[in-house]
């Protein structure tokens, strides 16, 4: 085993991305994740590889586009209001069937909002954002580590699927340093590119295009893409569940919000409280089918907690599908929930269901 070094999340996910071969990484600075800008304007240069700090999102999307047609592994990432910008470049790349990975570092909004952590851009990511019916996976780590092993998994998903995938971080996860070993790991085994603009070389010439105008080709692709989403749902969702067996309240929430939980469940158990938690690691897909059988326990209540207005609460009580009573509790706009928050939160369920 490697030995493991001290990094912040944003200088981490970069070396993750180099780990999993990222030919190019294109962004523009924004706060909280500048250092993932700065970390690769260093790092790429010394491994032969290509950086360009572009003139805005709306070129470093492009460039992303650009990279991927030739079957580079290319990458960006920004924070929510750049996220934003880079939404129809993110439609054309679903529509080309473009692999590429975007790591978005969430902040507080909406607009400019502040430069605090927030979980408010999940409708964005997990609905696909721009125009069009498509879909980017969507991964969420916990901790630096999860996001040093996620960003390598992204690529290969990417490329695998010709799909955009979507690391969806935020303000702590980005700026806040852990132990991380950086481990380099093994790639699938993945389709070659036949695809790729590469020069004909004495093949037929390849055509990537988004503007299917005849007959009815964009149906066509359209069914298509949504086999392809289809089949990565039943191959690509990944789950972590804590305490759920016996559990009487069940606490869903995702990437740092998850950790404030996990720690306030725990408390919960040291006060006799059955109380569990389920983490969604892929947003999308989401996890449906392991919260829709835990909501078969009869008696059972969720809470769900998030960064935000609630919007993963939308998939949860899909999920739930009317079994079990879902609550909520949430902080917005930069505001991040506490153990003692989310534990008064479970408290004032416990007291219904537990003698």
């Amino acid at each position: 085993m490697s030995e493991k070094v001290l990094m912040c999340g944003n200088e981490a996910l970069g070396e993750a991305a180099i780990l999993a071969g990222v030919d190019g990484y294109f962004g523009y600075p924004i706060t909280p994740q500048n250092e993932a800008t700065a970390y690769m304007a260093r790092r790429m240069p010394e491994e032969g590889r290509v950086f360009v700090q572009s003139e805005s999102e709306l070129a470093a999307i492009n460039m992303v586009m650009g990279a991927a047609a030739t079957g580079a592994r290319a990458m960006t990432s920004s924070s929510s209001p750049g996220i934003s910008l880079m939404q129809e470049g993110i439609s054309y790349l679903a529509g080309l069937e473009l692999p590429c990975v975007i790591v978005n570092i969430m902040r507080g909004g909406p607009g400019l909002g502040s430069i605090a952590p927030a979980q408010g851009d999940y409708f964005q990511a997990t609905r696909g954002g721009g125009h069009g019916d498509y879909r980017c996976i969507v991964l969420a780590p916990a901790s630096v580590q999860e996001l040093v092993d996620l960003m390598q998994l992204a690529f290969d998903l990417a490329d695998q699927y010709r799909i955009t995938v979507m690391v969806l971080g935020d303000g702590i996860l980005g700026q806040m340093m852990e132990p991380v070993e950086l481990r380099k790991l093994p790639r699938r085994d993945l389709p070659e590119k036949t695809w790729a603009i590469t020069g004909a070389r004495g093949r037929p010439q390849n055509i990537l295009r988004s503007l299917l105008m005849t007959d009815n080709q964009l149906e066509l692709h359209n069914k298509h893409l949504q086999e392809k989403y289809a089949g990565i749902c039943k191959s690509e969702t990944r789950v972590e569940q804590f305490d759920v067996d016996d559990a009487d309240v069940i606490c869903v929430a995702y990437g740092i919000a998850a950790r404030v939980v996990k720690s306030a469940v725990i408390v919960a158990r040291d006060e006799g409280i059955r109380a569990g938690w389920i983490r969604p690691i892929t947003l999308w897909p989401f996890p449906t089918d392991a919260i829709g059988m835990a909501a078969e326990h009869k008696g059972r209540e969720f809470l769900v907690v998030e960064m935000s207005c609630g919007q993963m609460l939308e998939d949860v009580r899909l999920a739930v599908n009317g079994k079990a009573p879902v609550r909520f509790y949430g902080r917005a706009g930069g505001a991040v929930p506490t153990v003692e928050e989310v534990l008064e939160q479970i408290r004032k369920i416990a007291p219904v269901i537990v003698d």
